[in-house]
């Protein structure tokens, strides 16, 4: 018994399989309950943006705030701000919110959007007017992205040129980037904002990234900021920037306005001038007017014919040429046919008798 239990308490040595440094080790096909999980790493960049709007803007400025959001994971909501509030107390609501970037859409008549972009709390901002709006769903464009997927920003070589461009490029690249390892981001990148300098304005487009090659469908959406201020503070404090170009667009219709009106005046005016301007008589009295006194054709006609024959004899007497009847003509015409005939006759006789006598 003792050597069976000898024999059965002894296990034997498994030998070692010598793997070579260069091979690759495949990884298990299961996780063991033992092994460490890793942990989730945690992003540095804890940027959050309030995008939120003010009473009074349109139905297709509402959905231009809607695609932004969808576009932006790291974004906060937040409900219509009244109009008879001051822009200072957005500081206080972002605070609240724990958001350190905002977005505020602003409207005017319903007609105007402007979007202040500003740093929490410190600043800076900037305000633009918002031009030629396409929103996602209105453009219907074949391009397409995941929700929450990372995107990468373009900007114009302009922008590292001009002193108020680079001031906006690192707001834009603070807002609209979307921070790493963010809980509500995807860990890939599948599109691209580019914002390009043009015509003294900002346009901003999102393009798919189809291949590595550089192949681009645009999402949408689509819009042009015109910048107006750059604000030291966040939504006050000194104007640090003014556009010298910048009109309003309420002044833009007025210009329109006027200018319509004005062409209204000229014409006014031209038509007073012709009426003050137009001469009583059509024509001066001519030579031919007692012809035309009468309605009868035919005696209008006779005295055409008698008014030509006299000016015909004017002009020959002034050439001292008198006329001479035609029959006259007729016969001083025969008669130097016939003179001519009778030397022609006269020659051929010479000749026949010349040849004659040789």
């Amino acid at each position: 018994m003792g050597k069976n239990f000898e024999k059965r308490g002894r296990k034997k040595s498994e030998k070692l399989e010598i793997i070579p440094v260069d091979e690759n080790v495949p990884l298990p096909p299961q996780r063991q309950s033992d092994d460490i999980i890793s942990k989730k790493k945690k992003g540095i960049n804890k940027d959050r943006v309030l995008v939120f709007a003010a009473r009074g803007i349109s139905y297709r400025d509402r959905h231009l705030m809607k695609d932004l959001k969808t576009l932006m994971p790291h974004h906060k909501a937040e409900s219509k701000m009244q109009r008879s509030k001051r822009l200072a107390v957005i500081n206080e609501m972002c605070e609240m919110k724990h958001c350190n970037k905002c977005i505020l859409f602003e409207g005017r008549l319903k007609r105007d959007l402007y979007m202040w972009i500003s740093n929490i709390p410190f600043g800076p901002s900037a305000k633009f007017l918002v031009e030629n709006i396409h929103t996602m769903a209105e453009l219907k464009l074949t391009g397409n992205c995941f929700r929450g997927s990372r995107p990468l920003l373009s900007f114009d070589a302009k922008f590292d040129e001009i002193p108020h461009l680079k001031l906006l490029k690192e707001l834009l690249t603070q807002t609209f980037g979307v921070p790493n390892y963010h809980p509500k981001s995807q860990p890939f990148i599948d599109h691209v904002y580019t914002f390009t300098y043009l015509h003294k304005r900002i346009w901003f487009r999102n393009f798919q990234i189809l291949s590595e090659d550089g192949g681009l469908v645009e999402i949408g959406p689509r819009f042009v900021l015109n910048p107006v201020k750059i604000f030291e503070g966040s939504f006050t404090g000194i104007a640090l920037w003014e556009n010298p170009d910048y009109v309003s667009p309420a002044k833009q219709r007025q210009i329109l306005k006027k200018a319509v009106k004005e062409r209204y005046v000229n014409r006014v005016e031209q038509k007073v001038h012709h009426e003050a301007t137009l001469p009583k008589n059509a024509y001066e009295n001519g030579a031919y007017d007692e012809i035309f006194e009468d309605n009868d054709l035919i005696e209008a006609a006779k005295l055409l014919k008698g008014k030509a024959k006299e000016k015909r004899m004017e002009k020959a007497k002034q050439k001292k040429i008198t006329e001479v009847p035609k029959d006259s003509l007729t016969k001083k015409i025969k008669e130097k046919q016939i003179q001519l005939i009778r030397g022609v006759i006269a020659k051929r006789k010479n000749t026949a008798k010349n040849i004659r006598k040789t």
